[in-house]
């Protein structure tokens, strides 16, 4: 059975405090995984989460400010202890080759994993499969950043009152689903007869960013949107300088897009409880809301 849903293993900015880890996060999709911004113990959290290194297909980094990528070298080193047998793609801001580069090999160890880097250059596609297509767009931060965005292709929804009004049953409707259309009897059943479009899901995760076109454009229409939410409104001043967002500019971000279900996350260690961020981001957006909390799954909600 297909699972969509994703592994909170951090919640925290640059400092983690005694019940946030740094960032990390396990997207499952479909038997697909991504695992974005590994900061600094990502490998103990995963085991926490029940998470295995083999779980993990592909590594997105938003940036290389060390809270989002300093867990990369125990996940790549674990990669190889664990003997993974499939190549892992590793997707990056193409001006921190060099740290990537210098995180991989951090100390000795067997590489017997293949680990293929894949620098970004620019905003626009950087993945396709099965699954749809993983986008990366520009953000707004003081070093090069990228949000990600994994959008699966529209599909159809059968009708089973209408395949069984037709006459279309068992081995004909995956005919049907490959040809377009099937003779039945003495008519022609067309595909669109039987059938409804099916949008494709949507993921998205922005991460350090001020506000900008990029993050409504990763938002837009998300059935789930992960977004950092470092400060509250109170320090909106803070936050642009640092060049973050607030709880309440990603509820908006959120409400503007048609964002289904909310992951606020990435909390600052000056703000020890967090009821204030829910409370903030519920004023703006009426949708599911989820303040992210360390070793928490989120489901992915399920097709409209």
């Amino acid at each position: 059975m297909s699972t969509r849903e994703l592994v909170v293993l951090g919640t925290a900015s640059q400092a983690p405090t005694r019940t946030r880890n740094h960032n990390g996060y396990l997207l499952r999709w479909d038997g697909v995984g991504f695992l974005f911004d590994p900061g600094e113990g990502t490998q103990r959290q995963m085991i926490h989460a029940g998470v295995s290194s083999h779980d993990i297909d592909h590594i997105c980094i938003s940036h290389f400010h060390g809270d989002h990528c300093l867990g990369l070298p125990g996940v790549l080193q674990r990669l190889s202890l664990d003997r993974m047998p499939r190549p892992v793609h590793a997707h990056f801001p193409a001006a921190g080759i060099d740290f990537f580069r210098r995180m991989h090999h951090a100390s000795a160890f067997e590489e017997v994993a293949e680990v293929r880097p894949r620098p970004i250059e620019r905003g626009g596609a950087v993945l396709t499969g099965e699954f749809g297509t993983l986008e990366a767009v520009p953000l707004d931060h003081r070093i090069e950043t990228f949000g990600y965005r994994l959008v699966e292709p529209d599909g159809l929804r059968m009708l089973p009152e209408q395949l069984d009004r037709f006459g279309v049953r068992g081995p004909d409707v995956g005919r049907l689903q490959r040809e377009g259309s099937l003779r039945v009897g003495d008519r022609t059943v067309a595909l669109d007869q039987v059938s409804e479009p099916r949008p494709g899901q949507r993921f998205a995760f922005v991460m350090d960013t001020r506000l900008c076109d990029g993050v409504f454009e990763l938002a837009d229409g998300a059935d789930v949107l992960v977004i950092e939410s470092t400060f509250l409104d109170q320090d909106a001043r803070l936050a642009d300088e640092y060049g973050h967002l607030t709880a309440a500019q990603a509820a908006r971000v959120a409400a503007e897009c048609g964002v289904r279900t909310l992951v606020l996350t990435h909390f600052s260690q000056r703000y020890p409880e967090l009821r204030r961020f829910r409370d903030e981001a519920a004023a703006v957006f009426d949708g599911e809301l989820v303040v992210a909390e360390d070793l928490m799954r989120v489901p992915v909600p399920p097709r409209r």
